[in-house]
């Protein structure tokens, strides 16, 4: 029997370097099947046949079509600049084809800094930048700017699963050492994910996120009628406050989108992003790059007074999820975050079908608005022996606590219990 070729892993400085069908046939599986002549790092058609579906067998959280992990999203992210050399996210996207046909790929960037990851570690890159160590350059595997769970580890259907991860770990690592990178870091992955790179020898991070779920509901009043009498009148009352003052409210999409809607809603983000962060990390282009080339799979929910937008949320459409992304207004007006992004998100879903929503980052406060905790995930390699053992005993430590968090917050939240 002839031996296979080794596998020949390429680093892309832009998604412009492959078609973007065939990224997405990665990052977003579900058109027709690629046949690949059988190879060791390939299972053959039967086992093929056998095997679960590698998008129900990932954390049901993020199943189904992800518009974060399309080619159109990254590449507008990179053409518009908000992405490459100047901010400091370097694309070095490692990518796998066999006879021209994809196999794998991990969307990854080198960084000089860690901002806009939302997984923090800034103190393991003080400690180590104290010690006389160089924390910076790192590689980062994720969506720039987006703490959204998803899929990052992209591998054919076809693909024995567990030897594609074996090879793009090794060329991850690989790459790490060429740039002279400290470390590469996995951020917002599925389950699965997490815990194949944990036997992979990654160290193993946790954290947690609010989601709203639809449990079956099919109205904005179902999913009222199964939370506390407290909970239901508090909502009642948010939603009433938020739209006096004339305050209407629009759900934008599709063809309806227009450069006007994105002038109005980047003056939200300016504003609002300037005093939150210090700088925000997207452009003016690249909003009119998402409204030309994800149209269908993008919402603003617009807030009008007297004839004049004055706060806007930006959300994705995935097959299941409705991805919530930035805020933004120009005038206060009390309760309209939350009415805007979290309650009319629900009134989308329900009306679309939609699984699930998923709010952003941090924030208990969505607890009491029926968003519910569920853990992320993240998993790191380190160079340094020391810094990586160091790093292993703060992470221990650290999952336990985010797990009794989570643990504690689902056990109190709004929900009815006792028929109450």
């Amino acid at each position: 029997m002839p031996v296979p070729p080794s596998p020949v892993l390429k680093v892309l400085s832009s998604l412009d370097d492959i078609p973007s069908t065939d990224w997405d046939a990665l990052a977003n599986p579900g058109t027709p099947p690629i046949l690949y002549d059988q190879q060791d790092w390939f299972d053959s058609p039967e086992t093929i046949q056998q095997k679960t579906n590698p998008e129900t067998e990932s954390n049901s959280q993020v199943s189904g079509f992800n518009p974060l992990l399309s080619h159109a999203f990254l590449q507008a992210l990179e053409e518009s600049g908000c992405v490459g050399w100047e901010a400091g996210w370097i694309p070095q996207h490692i990518w796998w084809e066999q006879d021209g046909k994809p196999i794998a790929a991990i969307p990854t960037y080198a960084k000089s800094h860690s901002q806009g990851e939302y997984v923090f570690d800034h103190a393991w890159a003080d400690a180590f930048e104290r010690a006389g160590g160089n924390y910076y350059p790192k590689l980062q595997c994720s969506i720039p700017f987006t703490p959204a769970p998803g899929r990052r580890l992209l591998i054919s259907p076809q693909a024995n699963r567990r030897e594609t991860i074996k090879i793009l770990t090794t060329g991850l690592k690989e790459l790490a050492t060429r740039i002279e990178g400290s470390s590469a870091h996995l951020t917002f992955l599925t389950e699965q994910e997490w815990k194949e790179l944990g036997d992979q020898g990654f160290l193993l991070r946790t954290d947690q996120q609010f989601h709203w779920e639809n449990n079956g509901y099919a109205t904005f009043a179902d999913f009222l009628a199964h939370l506390s009498s407290r909970k239901r009148k508090s909502i009642r009352k948010e939603r009433k406050t938020a739209l006096e003052n004339d305050i209407e409210v629009e759900w934008v999409t599709g063809s309806d989108l227009t450069e006007s809607h994105w002038d109005a809603f980047y003056e939200f983000y300016m504003d609002t992003g300037s005093r939150k962060w210090g700088y925000p990390y997207l452009n003016r282009e690249f909003f009119s790059l998402l409204g030309e080339r994800l149209a269908d799979h993008t919402l603003l929910i617009m807030a009008k007074r007297n004839g004049r937008y004055i706060a806007g949320a930006l959300n994705m459409i995935g097959s299941n999820t409705l991805y919530g992304r930035n805020w933004g207004c120009i005038e206060n007006h009390p309760c309209l975050h939350f009415e805007i992004c979290y309650y009319q998100a629900i009134e989308f879903a329900l009306s679309r079908g939609l699984k699930r929503v998923e709010a952003g980052a941090q924030g208990s406060h969505k607890l009491a608005r029926g968003y519910m905790p569920n853990l992320t995930y993240s998993a790191h390699w380190i160079a340094h022996p020391s810094l990586r053992n160091a790093v292993a005993h703060y992470l221990e430590q650290e999952r336990q606590a985010v797990l009794q968090e989570q643990q504690f917050l689902s056990e109190n939240g709004p929900f009815r219990q006792n028929g109450t």
